[in-house]
């Protein structure tokens, strides 16, 4: 049997998709060696969707290892500890923009910056508020970044939020799948 690849797993602030993302962790774990890892603000914010604990525990119970939350412990991950790809699930406007623009300032964009220099593959599952607003413009400058993939997207409330775009995420594998072999799985856009 072939070893899994290694395939690093980061959580931004968006914790009303975070239900979703966890009901698919398990099949990406029977595919993947997943190493987790949380925004800082992730790691420290209650919710009610959820207290920063209980997310910790579970991530900690899906993939048998410990939560990388700080930029000291996410910067191993690209030169010394390198991973296959990595899926940012969700990921932000707010992360979106910095990875954009090059700034890192958290676990998850400084995994995202030591990955990407290593030119393996980064796969975004958006899930932000102002993506056909805001956002617009740093997910037109990400999709043409070489590296750079997507979940498939769409709008997830276009009456009562009609700027927010969301992941699908039933398609994180093959999102993954596609970015480790060097494409972005069609559609981008998903219709409603």
């Amino acid at each position: 049997m072939s070893e899994k690849k290694k395939l690093g797993l980061a959580l931004c602030g968006s914790y009303c998709t975070y239900e979703k993302l966890f009901g698919a962790l398990p099949a990406l774990a029977e595919s993947y060696d997943l190493v987790p890892i949380m925004s800082e603000t992730a790691a420290e914010t209650d919710s009610r969707f959820g207290t920063a604990a209980e997310h910790i525990r579970q991530l900690m119970q899906l993939t048998g290892r410990m939560v990388v939350t700080t930029i000291v412990e996410a910067e191993p991950l690209g030169p010394t500890q390198p991973m296959d790809a990595l899926l940012i699930a969700p990921c932000t406007g707010n992360t979106l923009a910095k990875l954009s623009h090059g700034i890192t300032d958290s676990a998850v964009t400084m995994a995202a910056k030591a990955h990407l220099r290593n030119g393996r593959p980064v796969v975004i599952a958006l899930s932000t508020n102002d993506g056909l607003s805001g956002s617009a413009e740093n997910i037109a400058r990400l999709l043409n970044r070489k590296n750079v993939y997507f979940v498939p997207f769409g709008q997830d409330d276009p009456e009562k939020k009609p700027c927010s775009l969301q992941a699908d995420f039933s398609r994180l594998g093959a999102a993954v799948e596609a970015a480790l072999e060097g494409r972005q799985l069609q559609p981008v856009l998903r219709q409603a």
